[in-house]
């Protein structure tokens, strides 16, 4: 494995991590009935590279999943993640 390929998986680990605690911080702000995280900061999470992790955030904390689109878009977005991270990966072990 190559440093990008590195980076990449790195980048790929972090963001989801970070979806998933954003998804849990703002379950917890709405039960507290405090301060919420905008919807479009999540789908930017959903979107830069945390789609895996909104996504089981979403349902691991029971959280936006009666809204349609972030029940419909997060788990594409977690697809397209998937297929890039692989590509990239291919990719960027033939430089």
């Amino acid at each position: 494995m190559n440093l990008y390929q590195i980076i990449l998986v790195a980048v790929f680990a972090v963001m989801t991590v970070l979806g998933f605690i954003v998804m849990g911080v703002d379950k917890r702000k709405a039960q507290e009935k405090k301060w919420r995280i905008k919807e479009a900061t999540l789908f930017a999470f959903a979107i830069l590279f945390g789609g895996v992790g909104t996504t089981l955030g979403m349902y691991i904390f029971r959280h936006k999943t009666k809204h349609w689109y972030f029940a419909v878009f997060f788990p594409i977005f977690a697809l397209i993640d998937i297929a890039a991270l692989v590509v990239g990966i291919i990719y960027l072990g033939k430089l």
